[in-house]
């Protein structure tokens, strides 16, 4: 439940102080703290390449500009809130994130929390991605060994149950134990400048509802706030004073000061002030948002995503007694200004043949940006031509017959930007693979009107509303303002120009992620008679193939009364 409050703005370089006075003798340690880079190991385009009228990203960038901060301070330490992988590019995903992970690792990366995405491919995965190894069945495609990740992931609120698990799944992460068991540590300290800090680690509850079923079976997420405290009591019975929770789960303001809070809203605003007062410093995530400021005399922060920000979170602790006398914070945009880091530009070279190799080929043309960011009623131009992507290839697919097409807006990860100049601009398959790049399958199944009506309302369920994107020739209007289960006008609800009729049967293509009731979009899980069309990229490359120049979709399929 998204839940606003007043907050206390932190502004640029501005100190939020503790009643204490500082002690002369304090140690200055300084965090550096990133989230959701979901692999943007190169400089995007469209919005994901921006802050304000910034370029900012690229990990040859961000590594530098996390060099020259740390450069500052030998007592140093680089945090994540989660999702550094999982809905990667391809220059990443090819290697199973293989790739991120071992640039995370030359930027200095030491401790970050579990996100959703870290889960993408299965829990087994992340813990390959801890531990290293080849992939079982794709073995390490750039022919040398994958040494895991340097830094540790952590999550108090993940637990492992094996019986319940994929046994395969089981013998392939080669677990110690076979009862409950944590699936990552809950925290760690680290001791830095002769003090110790204590990170807690944790995902947002609401995770599975994210992620595809099998890939999370034995799993059990915890609550937030209880985890949090738990985690924060053992470590004060360990003499940690100074404690920073990483968390994957975050907030939405109202401005887009990068520094600031205004009208900060979402499920990190309860948890600051439910969480308890040992916790000094929460670093979240999650929402692709930048804020920064205290609540309930805890410095709460977010860097955006895709690495255009970081997050510079200063200390000073007393080494008497390990508690915090102040703190303070700054985002720092990563600009593309600086030189790029050596070692992360051989890296880079070092992945991209491969890369290149498969997503360099044309697939077709646009005539305008495709842009994902969404109108006032909640419809984006390329989520438009996506859903006609999936319609056209659900309705040419021999039993599939689809009348309408469905996309979670969430799953559309990036633009389509047209270089400036005239006539149509050339788009690769890695360009669509940015897009749309979690491998999902389009499968066309049998829905009862009643069921789609249900999936409608259910656009608005607890917290922000998530406006499925849809198809040419299906078209609604909807009063957000209206009591739950009211909020579409079902006379409005047409395909071609036909009323919906409760009892009468659809054919309906989606993703699997959706049709397994992701994005809790549960009235989808009553649906029958599968047909599967193709991998949601393959589709749209043949969309582009067939119908280039690509136009933007002209946002008139979705209305808001209100």
């Amino acid at each position: 439940m998204a839940i606003a409050c007043t907050v206390v703005t932190v502004a640029v370089a501005t100190v939020a102080q503790l009643a204490q006075v500082p002690d002369a003798a304090a140690v200055d340690v300084q965090l550096l703290a990133i989230n959701d880079f979901h692999g943007a190991l190169e400089p995007a385009s469209g919005t994901n390449g921006r802050i304000g009228a910034t370029d900012a990203g690229g990990i040859e960038y961000l590594a530098t500009h996390l060099a020259r901060l740390k450069a500052g301070n030998p007592n140093t330490l680089i945090v994540s809130a989660g999702d550094n992988i999982g809905g990667t590019p391809l220059l990443s995903s090819l290697s199973h994130d293989e790739a991120s992970v071992e640039a995370l690792n030359l930027a200095g990366l030491q401790v970050s929390a579990v996100g959703n995405h870290e889960l993408d491919e299965g829990w087994w995965e992340l813990q390959r991605m801890q531990k290293g190894g080849c992939h079982p069945v794709d073995g390490c495609q750039d022919g040398t060994p994958f040494g895991g990740a340097t830094f540790t992931y952590l999550s108090a609120n993940i637990t492992l149950d094996p019986g319940r698990a994929d046994p395969a799944m089981v013998a392939q992460a080669s677990l110690a134990g076979t009862g409950i068991q944590p699936l990552v540590p809950a925290f760690a300290i680290r001791e830095v400048g002769g003090v110790r800090i204590g990170f807690i680690g944790v995902t947002l509850q609401e995770a599975p509802s994210m992620i595809i079923p099998a890939s999370i079976r034995g799993l059990t997420f915890g609550p937030e706030i209880d985890t949090v405290n738990a985690a924060a009591r053992r470590l004060r019975e360990q003499g940690v004073r100074a404690i920073v929770v990483l968390i994957h789960e975050g907030g939405t303001p109202s401005s887009t000061d990068i520094n600031g809070c205004d009208g900060l809203s979402g499920d990190i605003v309860s948890l600051a002030h439910r969480a308890s007062a040992d916790i000094d410093v929460i670093v979240s995530g999650h929402t692709h948002r930048a804020y920064n400021c205290t609540i309930g005399n805890k410095l709460v922060t977010s860097a955006a995503s895709t690495g255009r920000l970081i997050t510079d979170i200063d200390l000073r602790i007393q080494p008497v007694d390990g508690e915090v006398v102040s703190k303070s914070a700054r985002n720092v945009v990563v600009s593309r200004d600086v030189a790029r880091d050596p070692r992360e530009t051989a890296l880079l070279a070092h992945y991209r043949p491969v890369s290149e190799k498969v997503g360099g080929r044309i697939v077709g043309t646009i005539a305008a940006s495709l842009l994902r960011a969404a109108n006032d009623a909640g419809e984006s131009p390329l989520g438009d031509v996506i859903a006609d992507a999936m319609l056209e290839a659900g309705r040419n697919t021999p039993g599939g017959d689809a009348v309408i097409a469905l996309t979670n807006i969430g799953g559309i990860r990036a633009d389509i930007v047209r270089p400036a100049g005239g006539g149509a601009s050339p788009v690769t398959y890695a360009q669509l693979f940015e897009v749309t790049p979690f491998g999902n399958t389009v499968i066309v199944k049998t829905l009862t009107g009643d069921s789609l009506l249900q999936v409608l309302e259910q656009q608005f369920g607890a917290g922000r509303p998530r406006l499925l994107q849809v198809s040419d020739g299906f078209a609604y209007s909807y009063d957000a303002s209206r009591p739950p289960a009211q909020r579409i006008d079902r006379a409005s609800v047409r395909i071609n120009g036909v009323q919906v009729v409760p009892t009468q049967r659809y054919r309906v293509a989606t993703t699997d992620f959706l049709w397994t009731s992701g994005d809790g979009f549960t009235g989808l899980g009553a649906a029958t008679d599968p047909v599967t069309v193709g991998v949601d990229v393959d589709v749209f490359a043949d969309y582009f193939s067939r119908h280039s120049p690509v136009t933007p979709g002209r946002q008139n399929r979705i209305r808001t009364t209100r």
